[in-house]
């Protein structure tokens, strides 16, 4: 299958507002890591984002993944719903960058957007702790708004500003 490339594609702020309809539209991710072993690794989390594209989680330091993050920064996160059906107009987003756990005010801060998307977060567990994505590229994915197949990679620079950098189309040989 030739993978078609096309220099057209919507304005940036079109981008950046389709990446935030993207994002609402789940509360679930998969996280990849990569362990010290250089193995993939993959976890399940609910999640919550801010205006720079971030993505926060609240989870374990001793599980698996969060030990991945302590160990090899870099991370990619997939957001999608999961009621889609194969065939229809499907969406989803990818997110790749750096994650850390976070401590003192960057904890603070992760802890009000967790609580203001899920209002029953009742923190005040020690056992567990907020890490944070630092988005630096995003790849969109919306078959309605961009086209079958078609996926838009766009990069994430200072105060979560959009830039397109590159746009795909997985067309089927005729």
């Amino acid at each position: 299958m030739p993978i078609s490339r096309a220099a057209k594609h919507p304005p940036a702020t079109r981008l950046a507002a389709l990446a935030r309809r993207l994002l609402e539209a789940s509360t679930l991710c998969a996280i990849a890591t990569v362990s010290p072993g250089g193995r993939a690794h993959i976890n399940t989390a609910y999640f919550a984002w801010g205006p720079e594209f971030e993505i926060v989680w609240w989870s374990a330091p001793q599980a698996q993944h969060s030990r991945n993050v302590h160990a090899n920064a870099s991370v990619a996160i997939a957001v999608f719903r999961s009621t889609q059906t194969w065939g229809g107009l499907d969406r989803g987003i990818q997110l790749f960058g750096r994650a850390r756990e976070l401590r003192g005010r960057a904890s603070l801060d992760a802890e009000r957007l967790y609580a203001a998307r899920f209002k029953s977060y009742e923190g005040g567990d020690d056992a567990y702790r907020f890490y944070r994505l630092r988005t630096t590229r995003m790849k969109l994915f919306d078959e309605r708004m961009l086209g079958g197949a078609t996926f838009v990679t766009v990069a994430v620079g200072p105060a979560g500003r959009v830039r397109w950098e590159k746009t795909e189309s997985y067309v089927g040989e005729d």
